[in-house]
């Protein structure tokens, strides 16, 4: 008997009731599922952190932040996270108005076994594509290298939207990769066996532009030697990506809005239009608010375009991604340029995740890559990788180091403000002058100093407490 598709699924079951977890946990283990129990919403939010389940299944009484407070926060953070929440009857008000705002469903205290499997079996179906198992079908995002939590949550919400031909606007900043989540939204959807065409908007001569997308006919115009079909015809049953979509001239973008509304394309110079099936997805690192506030984006194709709505993350937003992806790469670029390489050194690798990365994905390629034709060793060395960043590393301070110039930049602030009076200033921190002092003294400042008039006279005074709360 094959493995029923939703029976390895990971689910995160939160209850403060010892016996009440351990219950839950076998119950749900018995029927094939993976579980982790913890005991309250703040172990909760940790444990997504570390990794991400299918669904969470909640009580609804839980010390300090309950269930309600949980739910909302697992939305907030994790939009297709599905959560289930076990409630009292005392609680039924405030579950009813969970499901309002979203929550999968609730279980009212006792409930049946079966009634538990079902409800959960409900949740995972709807929130994991059905098919085959999830290893076979990871094909469709092969090429996105990660083991981010912020890139977990897109490809499911991605692999969702696949599913279905709504439209989708890929936002983020340039080099993030949207060009290959919508390659990727292509190969997770129905349409995987038909073409997948992509042009850039804002890359093509506007003159060039709406034949390039619509097609032409012979003698259109001065250079039309023959027919040409557009890339919409191109893509015809299959995924069309318009890059740059935001870069795309207005005068262009009413016949674009045409063209989805009749579902049907015109070539220049043709009077017969021809049927497309096509499903977009429109790229941009654009605000397209902003230019549709300004008139240079159409509100109406904005509103067509943006039917779902996925935002890549920068490099630096899933920085655990990056050791990942330099030694991803720097294996292909080792065996392009035919160089025996085993890796970065562990100096070279710091220094790869601590840069700061304006340029994203494609910049730590172009990075690895002049590593990789350079290194003269097989493990890359810091000094090469230094060279090729050209970008100052992002600092990271232990903790003490952290807290000391928090503490050294909060009292020379209240020393501004106060114009050098440590009674103010130690009014204002809320602690008595003595301890003032002594963090003055534990940072070398002086209060004299911060006078407007220059005055270096100390400030004397009684250790009365001027602020004692």
């Amino acid at each position: 008997m094959s493995e029923h598709p939703h029976h390895r699924a990971r689910i995160l079951v939160v209850d403060d009731d010892p016996d009440m977890l351990r219950l839950l946990s076998m119950r749900l283990g018995s029927a094939g599922y993976q579980v982790t129990a913890v005991g309250s919403a703040e172990a909760a939010l940790a444990q997504l952190e570390i990794e991400r389940p299918q669904l969470v299944l909640s009580d609804v009484r839980l010390p300090g932040r309950d269930g309600l407070a949980l739910f909302a926060d697992v939305r907030a953070r994790h939009p297709s996270l599905p959560v289930i929440l076990l409630t009292a009857h005392g609680t039924i008000p405030d579950a009813v108005d969970a499901t309002a705002r979203g929550v999968f469903g609730y279980l009212t205290k006792p409930y049946e076994a079966k009634e538990l499997l079902d409800k959960i079996a409900q949740a995972l179906a709807l929130s994991t594509p059905a098919g085959p198992s999830r290893r076979s079908d990871e094909a469709w995002r092969r090429d996105i290298v990660s083991r981010s939590n912020r890139m977990d949550d897109l490809l499911a919400e991605a692999r969702m939207v696949a599913q279905s031909d709504a439209s989708v606007l890929l936002r983020g900043d340039s080099g993030t990769g949207k060009e290959m989540l919508a390659h990727a939204i292509h190969k997770a959807s129905a349409r995987a066996g038909k073409p997948f065409v992509a042009v850039n908007c804002g890359a093509i001569p506007e003159a060039l532009l709406e034949s390039e997308l619509f097609g032409h006919m012979k003698g259109a115009f001065t250079d039309a030697v023959s027919n040409h079909k557009g890339l919409f015809q191109a893509a015809d049953g299959g995924t069309l990506l318009l890059d740059e979509i935001g870069d795309m001239p207005p005068a262009l973008q009413v016949k674009l809005l045409r063209v989805l509304q009749e579902r049907e394309v015109r070539p220049l110079g043709s009077s017969q239009s021809v049927p497309v099936d096509v499903r977009i997805v429109s790229a941009t690192h654009r605000d397209l608010e902003a230019a549709m506030a300004e008139g240079q984006f159409r509100e109406d194709l904005y509103y067509r375009l943006n039917v779902v709505t996925l935002t890549l993350p920068t490099l630096a937003e899933r920085r655990e991604d990056i050791p990942l992806l330099a030694n991803h790469f720097l294996a292909k670029l080792a065996a392009k340029y035919g160089k025996r390489s085993s890796g970065f050194a562990p100096e070279a690798l710091k220094a790869l995740t601590m840069a700061t990365w304006p340029g994203n994905v494609r910049q730590l390629y172009n990075v690895v890559e002049q590593v990789c034709a350079l290194s003269t060793t097989p493990l890359v060395p810091l000094a090469l990788v230094q060279r090729a960043l050209r970008t100052p590393s992002v600092e990271v301070l232990s903790f003490t180091e952290a807290r000391q110039r928090f503490e050294r930049d909060y009292l020379v602030d209240l020393l501004k403000m106060t114009d050098g009076n440590v009674a103010d200033a130690a009014r204002l921190a809320q602690r008595n002058r003595t301890e003032f002092y002594r963090l003055l003294q534990k940072h070398a400042l002086t209060p004299g100093l911060f006078k407007s008039d220059g005055a270096s006279a100390p400030d004397i005074g009684g250790d009365e407490a001027v602020a004692d709360t």
